[in-house]
């Protein structure tokens, strides 16, 4: 039985004590002074000492024992049970109720129809030792928001479904059209795989999980070891959400009862052919049936075939009918009022919906969120009030096109752009390491609250195991160069970065449409979890022998975003920092530069190359490979806009930081009014990073710095659109987005040389 008195458990306990110890009551805290940083550091001890391993197992358990989906009875029993447990815990807990187009599958098929037949099995079959596989309830797999339809035709393999997949086709002379493709998961996100595809002429879609990316491949499987067995398949959203995530028939507004919606065949997040996943075990035949060339190295798997790119002689009926229907989520809405700044919100969250019990994904950091809300309830009883209001928030269909947080947002965003201070989020959690991504300016909170709190394993906080780590990665012949400057940085004691946060998560509507401050965190890295990503074995008894067995880091993610809630509640002046962020925000000029004159160049060299008759002569006779398209000429962009503008941010950065040192940093808060006035513009920081126009073509997202990309799908874009008018050639766009991107961070500057001020006037007082 787990407890506190674990092993795992008690060797926490013991380094959290050693941690505290080595952070002396004088060490700083950023937004408060020592005596404020004394008492904070106290209050989170007895929230540390509240948190407990077994409550989140049982939790878990609890709540993955049947399906999770969209429209089950278990998933709307869990948010009350959610609701009910926050309310006995002290917090105002409600339910906010939408009604979202959910589709599900009526009938599916896919088969084989020449030269051989062959019929899928599209099942995920129960596993000896998981009583949870066996439960009924779940749905079949299959791709929601996939377009229904009834196609026959040749197949053709097109690796991982990406761009440059497609010209590597074409240097063959397949052409896709007219055809159904099959690629594999892995390379981006699967709804561009579906979208692609599209695109490109096919009239079916099938993806499918490749041993080589999270079968076999890479260690034994399920329930051997923790890795995707043969008939398991990643279920999964191809909501277009590059252009909006959410309701797909109530863009930009809240999915009420008695919303305006738009006909299905107008939602443009809604694909255009029909798609389907399935396991390894059904694409096997599929692929073995394939000729044509012979993929080129990278494009080949683990499968014991000759990977081959077609099209056919294989044929395949690929058949999906759906209900169209709207299907009620559930919010959790939970609140702590704030005893001196109420109309200052401090959000967490976490959904509670998965595609199957959901274990991992995402009631591992579900239990974690309320392990942390039960803690601060206990604070609250013992006298303790937040000076800010505290949020805790459980989504629902997260899953789906993050449906439950993008709705919830809609519908409060004007009351959230004046009061939110910042959003936390988590989702998936596990053994291993820290992943934290999230605005720059709480990079510098970051370092701080994770050099207190301990690692499980280790004994030494988080942040010094992550140090190690990247300085792990970074030695040997065989690392990255971004490995070698990463390992440089974590051996230099500087701030570890924050990575840049794209979609896939809560966190978008927050950051990228409403412009407030967000950070996602959760660990991962050695729980073997990734093999039942999304699948019918991602269950509690998948999760305690692969994923965090003691729950320990359960326990970690708890204090690690409990903290943050803490301070970012009590601070009596916002804890943000801005160095970090200017250096970032830098080191992306950078890149774009490099970005430019590295298709600059590719351009050239390939002109050359084609016009030596390069590719020709280096092409095999019998396996012809043509020469790449010739790329147009790359003219020199004017960065001078943005060059500036991040001078300016970087000496404004520098000016707020410095006189935060001098007042705050120095033990001199600011009298009430002065910290009120500093607050409101702190407050709005990342909102000034907005542009109320949004990206080009896709105008739902507003922030100029962090985006999903167009052809990433969750993975972020950088300063998005110039980056992609860069890598589109769209020369034009390139600069007039410059100029856009340097407009909004002269306004942002403006804004923090005005908080600067307001802090150096307490200075000379």
């Amino acid at each position: 039985m787990l407890g506190r008195t674990g092993p795992i458990a008690l060797a926490a306990a013991l380094s959290a004590v050693a941690l505290q110890a080595a952070t002396a009551a004088d060490s700083p805290m950023l937004g408060f002074d020592a005596a404020g940083a004394a008492s904070e550091r106290a209050l989170e001890q007895k929230f540390d000492a509240a948190l407990d391993p077994a409550d989140q197992s049982a939790w878990l358990k609890r709540f993955s024992s049947a399906a999770n989906h969209v429209g089950t009875a278990h998933d709307e029993a869990n948010a009350r049970e959610y609701a009910r447990l926050l309310s006995s815990w002290g917090w105002d807990a409600r339910i906010e109720t939408f009604y979202v187009l959910y589709p599900t599958p009526r009938e599916q098929l896919l088969e084989l129809v020449a030269p051989v037949s062959f019929k899928a099995a599209l099942h995920e079959p129960p596993i000896a030792g998981d009583a949870s596989s066996a439960e009924s309830g779940t749905l079949p797999p299959y791709n929601v928001y996939g377009a229904d339809g009834d196609v026959t035709a040749e197949l053709v393999y097109v690796n991982y479904g990406i761009e440059e997949d497609y010209r590597e086709l074409a240097r063959r002379g397949i052409d896709v059209h007219g055809r159904i493709v099959i690629a594999r998961y892995g390379g981006g996100w699967r709804g561009i795989k579906v979208k692609l595809a599209h695109e490109h002429g096919a009239v079916g879609c099938i993806i499918y999980s490749d041993p080589h990316d999270d079968g076999y491949a890479m260690g034994a499987t399920y329930p051997d070891g923790g890795w995707r067995p043969s008939a398991s398949v990643q279920r999964g959203s191809v909501e277009d959400i590059t252009l909006y995530p959410g309701d797909p028939l109530t863009p930009g507004t809240p999915a009420l009862r008695d919303a305006k919606r738009l006909a299905i065949a107008d939602a443009a997040t809604i694909m255009k052919i029909p798609s389907i996943p399935i396991s390894y075990a059904d694409a096997q035949p599929l692929l073995a049936q394939l000729r044509g060339p012979v993929a080129p190295e990278g494009w080949r798997g683990a499968l014991p075939i000759t990977y081959r790119m077609g099209p056919g002689p294989a044929r395949v009926h690929l058949l999906v009918h759906s209900d169209w229907g709207t299907k009620p989520i559930y919010d959790v809405i939970a609140r702590i009022t704030g005893s001196e700044t109420a109309d200052q919100w401090v959000i967490r969250g976490n959904h509670h919906d998965g595609w199957a019990m959901g274990a991992w994904d995402p009631l591992s950091g579900a239990v974690a969120e309320l392990d942390e809300a039960k803690a601060i309830g206990a604070l609250v009883k013992s006298g303790w009030k937040p000076r800010r209001t505290l949020i805790y928030a459980s989504w629902d269909g997260e899953e789906p096109g993050t449906l439950g947080s993008t709705e919830w947002a809609e519908a409060h965003a004007q009351e959230l752009q004046r009061k939110a201070v910042a959003y936390i989020n988590s989702d998936t959690n596990a053994r291993g390491f820290l992943q934290a991504g999230g605005s720059h300016s709480l990079q510098r909170l970051m370092n701080e609250i994770v050099e207190t709190v301990p690692d499980p394993e280790t004994g030494v906080s988080v942040l010094a195991r992550q140090r190690a780590r990247l300085r792990a990665l970074g030695y040997g012949r065989d690392a990255r160069s971004e490995d070698g400057r990463q390992a440089t940085l974590a051996a230099s004691g500087a701030d570890l970065p924050l990575s840049g946060l794209g979609s896939g998560s809560d966190y978008s509507v927050f950051l990228q449409h409403l412009g407030l401050a967000a950070i996602n965190l959760g660990f991962s890295g050695e729980g073997d979890q990734n093999g039942v990503y999304h699948s019918l074995y991602d269950t509690y008894e998948h999760f305690v022998r692969y994923g965090d067995p003691d729950f320990a880091y359960g326990v970690t993610l708890a204090r690690t975003a409990g903290h943050f809630m803490l301070r970012l509640a009590d601070a009596p002046v916002l804890p943000l920092q801005f160095g970090g962020l200017a250096d970032t925000y830098d080191g992306y000029r950078r890149e774009l530069h490099e970005l430019a004159d590295a298709r600059r160049h590719s351009s050239e060299e390939l002109s050359q190359l084609i016009d030596a008759n390069v590719f020709a002569l280096a092409s095999d006779p019998q396996r012809p490979v043509s020469a790449p398209a010739r790329e147009a000429a790359v003219p020199f962009l004017d960065f001078a806009p943005l060059d500036n503008a991040m001078e300016r941010l970087r000496a404004a950065a520098r000016r707020y930081d410095d006189s935060y040192a001098h007042t705050i940093g120095a033990g001199n808060l600011p009298d009430a009014a002065t910290r009120a006035a500093l607050n409101q513009l702190l407050l709005g920081m990342e909102q000034a990073l907005t542009d109320s126009r949004g990206l080009p073509r896709r105008d739902w997202y507003k922030h100029i710095v962090y985006a999903p990309g167009v052809m990433t799908g969750y993975g972020v874009k950088t300063f998005p659109a110039i980056r992609e008018a860069i890598e589109a050639g769209r020369w034009d766009e390139a600069n007039a987005s410059i100029a856009v991107a340097a407009q909004v961070l002269a306004r942002y500057c403006e804004r923090l040389d005005q908080a600067s001020a307001r802090l150096s006037r307490t200075a000379s007082g």
